[in-house]
C-alpha cells in the first residue's frame, strides 16, 4: 500500500505551483514553490519515519495535500470554495485552519486564533504547521531586526508547546531547529 496517492499528490502540486506562480520566497530570488515543497518534504519524511517506527499516519494524503496547499488561502487569490470544490472539505478546512484570519487585529492574536483552529483538526494538519515552522527556521532575511528574530523564535516555541505532541518526529525536530535558531539572535 502506498504512503499516499501519487495522482492526488501531482494534482495538488500543480495547483499549488500555479497558485503561487510569480511569488518569491521572502528575502530571496527563489520561487515560492520551493518553500511549499520543503514543507511537503518535511511532512513526507515524518510520515515515512513514523511508519518505520510502527506509528503510521492515519491520513497521509490529507497531510501531503494540506502541506502542498498550506499557503494558498493566505497568499494567493484562491478561495476556500475553490479548494473545497477541487480537493474536498477536509483539505479545505485544514488549509483554512493554517491560514491567518486577516480580520483579526494583531499578529499575536492572529497566530493564537490559527493555533486554536489547527487544534480542532486532525493531527495531520498539526504536522503541516510543525513542518512549516521547521522549514521557516532557516537563516532569517538580512533585513530582519534582532527583535523580530527573537520574536519569531519565541513564536516557534509557542507552536511547539501547542502542537508538538502531534508527531514524535516533527515535534523533536522543531525543538532542535528552535535551539539552532538562537545563533541568529546575536545579530
Amino acid at each position: 500500500m502506498p504512503l499516499w496517492t501519487p495522482d492526488a499528490w501531482h494534482e495538488t502540486w500543480r495547483f499549488a505551483a500555479e497558485a503561487h506562480h510569480g511569488q518569491l520566497v521572502p528575502g530571496s530570488q527563489l520561487p515560492y514553490i520551493v518553500h511549499v515543497a520543503a514543507v511537503a518534504m518535511e511532512v513526507g519524511n515524518a510520515i515515512a519515519r513514523r511508519l518505520e517506527l510502527g506509528q503510521p499516519v492515519a491520513q497521509p494524503d490529507l497531510a501531503i495535500q494540506v502541506a502542498l496547499l498550506h499557503d494558498v488561502l493566505e497568499d494567493t487569490s484562491v478561495t476556500l470554495e475553490q479548494l473545497r470544490g477541487r480537493f474536498g472539505d477536509a483539505i479545505a478546512q485544514g488549509v483554512a485552519a493554517l491560514s491567518k484570519d486577516p480580520t483579526i487585529a494583531g499578529k499575536q492574536a492572529r497566530m493564537q486564533d490559527s493555533l486554536a483552529r489547527i487544534q480542532t483538526q486532525p493531527a495531520e494538519v498539526w504536522m503541516v504547521k510543525l513542518g512549516d515552522r521547521i522549514t521557516n527556521l532557516q537563516a532569517p532575511p538580512h533585513f530582519w531586526t534582532r527583535q523580530k528574530i527573537c520574536a519569531y523564535r519565541a513564536e516557534a516555541g509557542e507552536i511547539h508547546a501547542q502542537l508538538g505532541s502531534a508527531c514524535g518526529v516533527l515535534g523533536p525536530r522543531l525543538l532542535d531547529k528552535i535551539a539552532a535558531y538562537a545563533v541568529y539572535e546575536a545579530r
